[in-house]
């Protein structure tokens, strides 16, 4: 019997799904999830996005047994497991959607279409998102992107014929099985198209009135923001899908709606900077490990302190919004934007830490983990991109503005309950007296700060500054732009003023 192999990967849905709908319309075809021991033993892999793409899986399957089908899973490297498939039953196609994932996975890909060439087997992929294969530069990558969302949403087929059995029940490895030690996320979000169905539409009908204003605060931020993130990245819901579905909920709204327009609005434009990011490191794989302009490197790279990772990690730089962030990061798997932004300037700045580890760190404690979005965005935040403003976050101004009464910082760190206001967000300059009444100890209950903020921040400004003000540094960026700045109907040139802009409207999700 002839038949094709529908591999998902991150892109656990059955709707607006082009590979499963055209291997649909030739016949008979087994849906397959290949469990890569090789993928989870990566060092941006983690148990809690393990436990959500399992939830997923789950959601898929009972999906497919709907159509009368059902989802194949296996173990193992991709090539071996469709080797053993097509020795046993073979097969005519390979029919998935283009990832852009991390080096591995590029390495993965490039290995599969390999070994299909020499097979005889035809491998098909089609994009998922408005990120294009194979682009060279900017211009132009708008429109492209602007019409493939403005296409009709793939239908999903009405019924499948399973090339396989659709007898046997889903098994799927834990944790532990796959090397992933770390614990999964208690408060984390639940994975499953379903489920992010349900955070679409309270999104759209109710909460996005609060989206404008509300994005910025860790406070309200956790129902302002969409919560889409991990139901994108994972592919439980097409960044399509999403587009028109905002879309229609704006031209449905009433005249008086002024505030959940201006939120939709506001959200339909970071759709976009969605792709714009992932183009990033499709375009240029080696972002993910290497400097976007190479002048900066060696910059922080031979200053690394354990001792300064390790007071991030284990949320105790002393700095109470930083920790109070990882606290609520390692709980939930989820931060804002402005948040996470502030842990990679505050590493990158006052703490000196090159972006590779601080990043590795932070991709496994998101359940959201995009690739293309987290790498490109530790670089910006870092300054090592060359093109986008020095952006530094102070986090005790971050904590007087986000957090002015300090709900956020006492929910997240215990210690800090009983301390007055006063000292709240320095809480090092308590006098003795005050430690006592409030029993709070510095340097025993709290941490005192790693490192003197004020200096460390001038004395990074200062480095960070004198190389961009290099002339070979400055010559380099016009390449830069070309190949990854956003365009806005003309050719854009380095602009510290157009950076300021861009940054401005990084609030994703």
């Amino acid at each position: 019997m002839s038949y094709r192999v529908v591999w998902f990967k991150r892109d656990l849905r059955l709707h607006d799904h082009t590979p499963l709908a055209e291997a649909a319309r030739a016949g008979p075809v087994l849906c397959l999830y290949v469990v890569e021991p090789g993928l989870w033993a990566q060092p941006d892999a983690s148990a809690r996005q393990w436990g959500f793409v399992r939830e997923s899986l789950r959601d898929l399957d009972r999906a497919l047994k709907a159509l009368g089908a059902r989802l194949h899973v296996r173990v193992g490297d991709a090539v071996d497991v469709l080797a053993r498939l097509h020795a046993q039953q073979p097969f005519s196609a390979l029919h998935a959607h283009e990832e852009t994932g991390n080096t591995w996975t590029f390495d993965r890909d490039r290995s599969v279409a390999r070994w299909c060439r020499a097979q005889g087997v035809r491998y098909r992929e089609w994009p998922q998102t408005g990120v294009v294969r194979g682009l060279r530069e900017r211009d132009g990558w708008q429109g492209r992107r602007d019409a493939f969302m403005a296409l009709p949403q793939v239908v999903c087929p009405s019924g499948l014929v399973d090339a396989g059995s659709v007898d046997q029940p889903l098994v799927l490895p834990d944790a532990s099985s796959l090397g992933l030690r770390e614990a999964d996320a208690a408060r984390r979000q639940r994975g499953g198209r379903q489920e992010g169905l349900a955070v679409l539409r309270s999104f759209l009908e109710s909460r996005s009135h609060r989206y404008r204003g509300g994005i910025s605060s860790p406070l309200s931020a956790t129902t302002a923001c969409s919560r889409l993130s991990p139901y994108l990245s994972h592919g439980c819901l097409g960044v399509r899908e999403v587009e028109q579905a905002t879309r229609d909920q704006l031209a449905s709204l009433p005249p008086d709606a002024h505030q959940q327009r201006l939120g939709l609005v506001g959200f339909r434009s970071r759709l976009a900077w969605h792709d714009h990011f992932i183009q990033k490191l499709e375009s240029e794989p080696e972002l993910e490990w290497r400097n976007l302009h190479r002048a900066y490197d060696g910059l922080r790279e031979d200053d690394w302190s354990d001792e300064r990772f390790a007071a991030l990690v284990q949320g105790r730089t002393g700095w109470p919004m930083v920790d109070a962030c990882v606290a609520m990061l390692r709980e939930t798997g989820w931060l804002n934007f402005r948040m996470r932004a502030m842990l990679v300037s505050v590493a990158a700045y006052p703490l000196w830490l090159h972006w590779r580890e601080v990043g590795l760190w932070l991709a496994r404690q998101f359940v959201d983990y995009e690739p293309g979005i987290h790498w490109s965005q530790l670089q910006m935040q870092s300054g090592t991109t060359g093109i986008n403003t020095t952006r530094v976050y102070n986090p005790i101004k971050q904590a007087r503005d986000q957090d002015p009464q300090g709900r956020f910082v006492r929910r997240w760190l215990a210690a800090l309950r009983r301390v007055p206001d006063t000292w709240l967000f320095e809480p090092w300059r308590m006098p003795p007296d005050t430690q006592a009444r409030c029993g709070v100890r510095v340097g025993v209950d709290i941490p005192v700060p790693v490192v003197d903020l004020d200096a460390a921040l001038r004395e990074a400004k200062a480095r960070v500054h004198a190389l961009r003000a290099r002339p070979d540094v400055q010559a380099a960026e016009a390449e830069i732009v070309r190949r990854h700045a956003s365009r806005s109907g003309r050719r854009e040139q380095p602009s510290r003023r157009r950076s300021a802009a861009e940054m401005a409207q990084q609030e994703l999700f």
